[in-house]
């Protein structure tokens, strides 16, 4: 099957932006994490024990919308994120869907090229079979007005990673 799209982490000159003022406009504390386990959007992992960390507002359609020119209106929504307190060396995983991130229940949600919501698409993927993940972001590609999706996860509505068409 061929790569129609390819899986994107926050940009870096993005998350120093959002270290110093995320983007509700808020300068946020970073904390240790005493247990590990946060879903880290800047190098797609979960975090481990001690490792600094900080929770930030992010608007995932807010850069693709500025390169593209597109108009996303009331779909340029804030929500929070983890990344690391500092500087980290980005995803160490390849091109497809970052595995380490999944959870069982996921949506997969479809935005046309101005930004607008063109619909969802739940799964239900144990994550030992997280790969699977691949094959239903190439059906959801398969449709030409599809320009990006964002994964996001079921119980808490978090944006999880970005897939943009190639």
């Amino acid at each position: 099957m061929t790569t129609t799209y390819e899986v994107r982490a926050i940009d870096p000159a993005v998350l120093k932006r959002l270290r110093e003022r995320d983007d509700a406009g808020r300068t946020r504390t970073p904390l240790t994490d005493p247990e590990g386990g946060a879903p880290l959007r800047c190098c797609l992992r979960h975090s481990e024990a001690g490792e600094r960390i900080v929770l930030v507002s992010y608007a995932p359609l807010r850069r693709w919308a500025a390169e593209t020119d597109a108009e996303p209106g009331p779909y340029d929504e804030c929500g929070p994120v983890f990344v690391h307190a500092e500087e980290c060396d980005g995803p160490a995983s390849g091109p497809g869907y970052p595995a380490e991130l999944h959870g069982a229940r996921r949506v997969l949600r479809a935005y046309d090229g101005r930004g607008h919501i063109l619909g969802g698409r739940l799964i239900e993927i144990p994550k030992e079979r997280a790969a699977e993940v691949d094959d239903a972001l190439h059906e959801v590609f398969a449709d030409p007005a599809v320009a990006l999706v964002h994964v996001r996860a079921v119980e808490f509505g978090c944006f999880m990673v970005e897939a943009r068409r190639r």
